[in-house]
């Protein structure tokens, strides 16, 4: 099966998920890392949330606009769940404007129950418009 949605998150964000929430959850996207301070070890920590001997990383740009540039543009028309500290208000417009499609969720370390809640809902939705 094709993959349902893009979720771009911080590898942090992504390693201190639940056990088992990933792989529950998130079956049917591409999920995409952007390292954060947590480098490597994080990386390793969100390979092994996902369960997976290989990940995919976002490259870093240089500065907060270019990085956002580049989440975007890694989006194309995919629907997109996008986690990260803080979004600027050209990306808050951009998300607004793509309508449903999109699923910003602040969060700069673990996520809260209900951003995990919100982000299950969401690509459940999207999943079941494929069945």
């Amino acid at each position: 099966m094709d993959a349902v949605y893009r979720l771009v998150a911080t590898s942090t964000a992504v390693a201190r998920t639940p056990d088992g929430w990933v792989a529950e959850n998130l079956r049917d996207g591409v999920v995409t890392l952007v390292v954060d301070d947590g480098g490597l070890d994080a990386i390793d920590a969100a390979a092994r949330a996902l369960d997976q001997v290989a990940v995919s990383v976002l490259r870093r740009e240089p500065g907060s606009e270019a990085q956002e540039d580049a989440i975007i543009a890694f989006a194309g028309t995919m629907p997109l769940v996008w986690v990260s500290a803080e979004f600027s208000r050209r990306t808050r417009t951009w998300a607004r404007e793509r309508g449903p499609m999109t699923l910003l969720v602040p969060a700069s370390d673990a996520l809260p129950a209900a951003d995990l809640a919100r982000i299950a809902r969401f690509v459940t939705l999207l999943s079941r418009q494929t069945d």
